[in-house]
């Protein structure tokens, strides 16, 4: 094992473990902390946890648990995963998870870099942007768990770490892995604990991925993982590490939880062409059989064209609606025990893929299904792969909510078979 991932959500393991496999490593995805006993042969070890918004002990806990597996199987380097939006508020819990893996390793220094160039997270002078627009004037703005209100990233992890963070600028990535290398001891010396590297294209994401490639931890957003993978000179065939991931033709459904920005765009593409069918929040907690009902929608759609679409995508007006009516938390999981109740009736029906957008809804259904790990495929769109379940005869696609683009997915079915 040359890498060992702890991902803080289901959507963004299969996120970094797409690109390690499209840099030809062979990787094994895992949810939740592994059995002690369990034995894997892979170049990456991907563990997808659910703590991106849990209790921050939670979070600790389990990370600390996630780290103890890799380090029993002698696994030199650990990557702590988290979103490139960064998804984090002043209570947690990218900071607190970061302070215990350092604690545990012994170490006391570490790399901030929720960047990924090719999806537009980049980083200047320490701020992120999404899209060329400051992350507290996107979307994420409203986010309805982990609004961020904040484009600093210093900031952002000084609120909730016990550390101090500083800057590795753009200016200092142009000159090269070595002059990166110094910015990062100079910081260290200094007495700060995390540095925010800059990235405004894919050739600092290599230049940075050279420069880290002797710390013990790393913490970040995928963009970092490609740079690492990419300057591991000779890392593997491509096609040869996907292609246990690669799903055959079979018969499936699109299933979008998230209320991101481009997911909404991403529905409205998808419900012009295809059989779709909203999510009813007040059915959702109060019917114990609406989860059959849609089943049984689902079921009624004409084999052989487009697969229908059940979604709970609204945009932020309508959604701010629904969370003063029913209560946000109240309103997210009920809607998520519909989509994961669904998601077992229709496998039980003959259903073998899934597209999913939403890292809750692809969690829910990744645990409903009972799956423990994946073998990763091809990208249907940068950080979003298709997956294949260890266990059973299963393909999935589980987006981030603005992963992909406008026709994602029209492209996930485009490639599968």
């Amino acid at each position: 094992m040359r890498l060992g991932v702890i991902a803080d959500d289901f959507t963004g393991a299969t996120d970094i473990a797409g690109f390690l496999v499209a840099n030809g490593l062979r990787t094994v995805q895992l949810n939740d902390v592994p059995p002690a006993d369990l034995q894997v042969e892979a170049d990456a070890v991907v563990i997808s946890l659910k703590t991106r918004s849990c209790p921050v002990q939670q979070a600790v806990d389990e990370s600390l648990a996630a780290l103890a597996w890799l380090q029993a199987r002698n696994c030199p380097q650990f990557f702590f995963k988290y979103c490139s939006t960064f998804d984090s508020t002043a209570k947690g819990n990218i900071g607190p998870v970061t302070d215990a893996l350092l604690a545990e390793l012994g170490e006391d220094f570490t790399v901030i870099c929720p960047v990924l160039p090719v999806n537009g997270r980049t980083i200047f002078n320490g701020y992120l942007f999404v899209n060329g627009v400051p992350l507290d004037e996107s979307g994420m703005r409203h986010h309805p768990v982990t609004p961020m209100t904040d484009a600093n990233v210093m900031r952002l992890m000084d609120a909730q770490s016990k550390g101090k963070t500083g800057n590795v600028s753009y200016r200092v990535m142009d000159q090269g892995a070595e002059a990166v290398r110094a910015a990062l001891a100079e910081l260290k010396s200094k007495g700060f604990r995390y540095a925010v590297l800059d990235a405004l294209s894919d050739a600092h994401l290599v230049v940075m991925g050279q420069a880290v490639a002797e710390m013990t931890l790393v913490t970040g957003g995928s963009g970092l993982a490609d740079g690492m993978a990419r300057a591991w000179a000779g890392s593997g065939d491509a096609a040869a590490a996907a292609a246990e991931g690669r799903p055959p033709k079979g018969r499936g459904v699109v299933l979008s939880g998230s209320c991101s920005q481009m997911t909404n765009a991403q529905v409205a593409a998808y419900r012009a062409e295809a059989p779709s069918l909203a999510v009813d929040v007040d059915r959702s907690l109060h019917d114990a059989g609406y989860a059959q009902e849609l089943a049984d929608w689902v079921l009624a759609q004409a084999q052989g064209g487009l697969a229908p679409l059940v979604f709970a995508t609204q945009p932020p007006e309508e959604l701010k609606k629904l969370q003063a009516k029913y209560g946000a938390a109240e309103a997210s999981e009920a809607v998520e025990r519909t989509f994961g109740a669904l998601a077992q009736k229709l496998e039980a029906a003959g259903f073998d893929q899934f597209i999913v957008a939403g890292g809750e809804t692809s969690g829910i259904v990744t645990q409903s299904l009972g799956i423990g790990g994946f073998h990763i495929g091809p990208q249907i769109a940068p950080g979003v792969p298709w997956v294949r379940a260890v266990e059973k005869p299963l393909s999935l696609a589980l987006k981030s909510g603005n992963f992909g683009q406008e026709r994602f997915f029209f492209d996930a079915q485009n490639l599968a078979g």
